[in-house]
């Protein structure tokens, strides 16, 4: 297994409202995304270092770009998350590698900058129970 960098991400797509998987891969500049595992402190009074026991998954992301209003492209999916409560199977592919998870998105707030840039933050977290794993 070569290291490589995060240039030339495969995929990126997320569902719209409707259930349809739309690559938005070219409107999202940046994005961050963690898997963490909740932890229960279960240290005795006779240790000296901590005891834990791995608890719940989770998955979180946060998807930042630029406004696109073009058909089926990030503003036709995420223009829906203030009105909708469904969600969403997003889908993130580098290398080979791909995770993906049915996430809700909980905002979709725009941003119009002093230099007349307009952009979006979308955060998503896990919807389902099913434990996010790489593929």
């Amino acid at each position: 297994m070569a290291k490589e960098s995060g240039l030339g991400w495969t995929t990126a797509s997320v569902d719209d409202a409707s259930g349809t998987p739309r690559a938005i891969k070219n409107d999202i500049t940046n994005l961050q995304f963690a898997t963490p595992r909740g932890v229960q402190d279960i240290t005795g009074i006779d240790k000296s270092a901590y005891e834990r026991l791995l608890l719940l998954a989770d998955m979180s992301v946060t998807l930042n770009g630029v406004f696109n209003d073009a058909s089926n492209m990030s503003h036709d999916v995420f223009k829906t998350v203030t009105s909708t409560s469904v969600a969403r199977t997003t889908t993130l592919t580098v290398s080979g590698q791909t995770l993906a998870g049915e996430l809700l998105y909980t905002d979709y707030p725009l941003t119009r900058a002093d230099s007349g840039e307009l952009t979006w933050a979308v955060p998503g977290v896990l919807a389902d129970g099913t434990v996010p794993t790489w593929a």
